[in-house]
């Protein structure tokens, strides 16, 4: 456990350091965020420096290198997979400073982008072998064969358009990341049998990088995220699940990744049927925060649901 402290820390500083560097950079080149105008919550908000995300995957990836996880086949194919989504999310920042709007990529460019590296991660699980997946709770193991390529690309698709979605507040992703991670890493050294001491080394990484990144995320945030992040936060979080055999508990842990996006779904179709909005307004934190909580109330609260579903899978491990 002496090793998991090191890496945690060591990543939480070098990504805190990262983003200290980062930001007179981002404010130089005036990588402004452009804050839609119906979010009236945030018009203030408006030139806050973003990409920020560069900082902790920058971090997690030199972390990982630094400390030899580069040895485990899996840990590599995960940080080349965070970093293909973060490459996405980059190119959909750098659109939307260069053409000054809140639009950088087309919503169907990004689906292809992110479509293209989900297919290549269910096919390389395929080809590995790597094709068992757990079923919370009960300690039965399927082996699913072929089917895991289209699975692996749905989970890896759904949960960065997820963790997109959750990256609204200041803080919320990076702070439900956190307690996602941290719960995986513990599942991952305390399951029956082998314990999975890489990719959960890796879990210990990126709650470093997210806790150094925290320090100037958390409300009021000096620099966002961006797609560059949220992007590259959920490549990790699908790599994680989905190359361990744990895929299925990305939708337990991550229940309020789930959250945010059942509620976009939700209010869209609602919306259609009825002409009516199902929620104040979606994703769900924004509905929370026009009930009037605050933005660091509701990060609290999602930490808090994510950390305790994270205990569950843990408490009740088969």
């Amino acid at each position: 456990m002496r090793t998991e402290i090191v890496i945690l820390l060591a990543a939480g500083g070098l990504s805190a350091l990262l983003c200290a560097g980062l930001i007179p950079l981002l404010k130089k080149l005036h990588a402004g965020q452009y804050i839609l105008g119906y979010v009236q919550e945030h018009r203030d908000k408006t030139g806050t420096p973003t990409m920020g995300g560069i900082a902790f995957v920058c971090a997690a990836i030199f972390a990982a290198l630094l400390f030899g996880l580069y040895r485990d086949r899996r840990v590599v194919v995960a940080l080349t997979l965070g970093a293909a989504y973060a490459a996405v999310g980059f190119l959909d920042d750098y659109l939307k400073l260069r053409l000054r709007r809140n639009l950088g990529l087309h919503a169907y460019q990004k689906m292809l982008f992110q479509m293209a590296v989900a297919i290549f991660a269910g096919i390389f699980c395929y080809r590995s072998g790597w094709t068992s997946v757990n079923i919370p709770f009960t300690g039965i193991a399927v082996e699913l064969g072929f089917w895991v390529i289209p699975l692996a690309a749905f989970v890896f698709v759904a949960t960065t358009n997820c963790v997109n979605l959750t990256d609204g507040l200041d803080g919320l992703a990076a702070s439900v990341g956190f307690w996602y991670f941290a719960a995986f890493a513990a599942l991952l050294l305390l399951r029956p049998g082998e314990p999975d001491a890489y990719l959960a080394r890796l879990c210990f990484i990126l709650c470093g990088a997210l806790a150094g990144y925290l320090l100037f995320n958390t409300y009021r945030a000096s620099v966002f995220m961006g797609d560059t992040g949220s992007l590259g936060l959920g490549g990790f979080a699908a790599a994680v699940g989905v190359l361990s055999g744990n895929l299925l508990y990305i939708a337990v842990i991550g229940i309020m990744f789930v959250c945010s996006g059942i509620s976009v779904i939700c209010q869209v179709i609602y919306y259609k049927k009825t002409k009516r909005r199902l929620f104040r307004m979606a994703p769900l934190h924004h509905h929370f925060q026009k009930m009037g909580f605050s933005e660091s109330k509701i990060a609290y609260a999602y930490s808090l649901i994510t950390a305790a579903a994270g205990l569950l899978s843990v408490a009740f491990l088969g």
